[in-house]
C-alpha cells in the first residue's frame, strides 16, 4: 500500500471506530430493516427503504414510515399475498416521483418472485457470478430480470416510474440505491446485516451520491466532478486499495460527516475535531 494510502486508511479506521455503530443508524433509512427480525421482513423493509432513499432525510423516513405501515406486521406475508386489494391498500402514496402503482407494480413482480425462488438473495443469485470482477454484471441481470416479466405483461412497455427504481447500470447511474441495500444485505458489522451468505463483500460497488462524491475527491480516491457508474467503480477501485477484501466498509462511516455533522464543504468552527479538517484545508490552499 502507497504511504498516501496508509495515510488516508488511518483516516478512515478512526471515522469507522467513532461513527459504525447501531446507535447511529436512526439517521439512516437502514433504521427500517432493524425493525423485523425474520430474513424475509427485512429484505423486503430494505430493499423498499433503500430504492426511497433519494431526496431529504425526513422526508424519506416520513415515506418509508407511511409505506411499511400500510403493509401491517409482516412486509413479506404483504408481498406473498400482494393482490388487487393489497393494492389499494397503497392508494395514495407517494415519494417525490415515486408512486403507489410504481410501488404496487414492483410488490407484484417480488410475489412472482418469491413464488418461484422463495427470497430475493436466491434470485439474485441467478445472475451472480462468482467469477466477475464485482458486483455490476450481476445487478444489471437483477434488474432486467424484473423489468423484463413487467414488460412481457405490458405489451413491451416498461412503466417510467419502475424504470426509475431499477435503473440499470448501463444507463451510466451509479446505482446508488441498490448498492445501498447491496450493501445492507452482504456486508456483516455492527451496522449491516450479512443476511446473504452466498454474495462476496469484495464485489460491491460504493453507493456514491453527491455528497459521498465530495467526500471522496477530498480524500484524493478519485477526481470525477460528476457522479456516474464510473465514479463509482473509480472510487470503489481505490478503496479496494486501501482495504481489498472490504471495499465497502467505510462507506456509512463516512457519509455519517454529512449526514450527522451536517458538513457542507465550507469550513467553519464546528469543524475543528473533524477527521477530515486537514484534507478540507489542502484543497482550500489548493484552490
Amino acid at each position: 500500500m502507497s504511504k498516501q494510502w496508509v495515510k488516508v486508511k488511518d483516516v478512515l479506521e478512526k471515522l469507522y471506530a467513532k461513527y459504525n455503530r447501531r446507535e447511529f443508524i436512526k439517521s439512516d433509512p437502514l433504521q427500517f430493516v432493524y425493525r423485523y427480525s425474520s430474513k424475509e421482513d427485512m429484505e423486503i423493509a430494505g430493499f423498499l427503504a433503500a430504492l426511497l432513499a433519494y431526496g431529504k432525510v425526513e422526508q424519506i423516513k416520513k415515506s418509508v414510515t407511511d409505506l411499511l405501515g400500510r403493509m401491517g406486521h409482516s412486509p413479506f406475508e404483504f408481498v406473498r399475498k400482494f393482490d388487487k386489494h393489497h393494492r389499494k391498500e397503497l392508494d395514495g402514496f407517494k415519494h417525490r416521483f415515486t408512486k403507489a402503482s410504481d410501488i404496487s407494480d414492483l410488490l407484484e413482480l417480488l410475489r412472482e418472485v418469491f413464488e418461484q425462488n422463495g427470497s430475493m438473495e436466491q434470485h439474485f443469485l441467478l445472475g451472480y457470478r462468482q467469477n466477475e470482477a464485482n458486483i455490476i454484471n450481476a445487478l444489471s441481470r437483477f434488474c432486467k430480470s424484473l423489468l423484463s416479466r413487467y414488460s412481457n405483461q405490458h405489451n413491451g412497455v416498461v412503466a417510467k416510474g419502475l424504470q426509475y427504481l431499477l435503473v440499470l447500470p448501463e444507463s451510466g447511474s451509479a446505482c446508488k440505491r441498490l448498492n445501498l441495500f447491496l450493501r445492507w444485505m452482504v456486508r456483516n458489522d455492527d451496522v449491516d446485516t450479512g443476511l446473504w451468505k452466498t454474495v462476496d463483500k469484495a464485489k460491491l460497488i460504493v453507493p456514491v451520491d453527491v455528497h459521498m462524491g465530495r467526500l471522496c475527491r477530498l480524500l484524493g480516491l478519485y477526481d470525477q466532478k460528476t457522479v456516474s457508474l464510473s465514479a463509482a467503480v473509480k472510487i470503489t477501485e481505490s478503496f479496494r486499495e486501501i482495504e481489498p477484501a472490504d471495499p465497502v466498509k467505510y462507506d456509512f462511516a463516512l457519509s455519517r460527516i454529512g449526514i450527522v455533522e451536517n458538513c457542507t464543504g465550507r469550513i467553519a468552527a464546528k469543524c475543528e475535531p473533524c477527521e477530515l479538517l486537514e484534507y478540507c484545508l489542502n484543497q482550500k490552499d489548493r484552490a
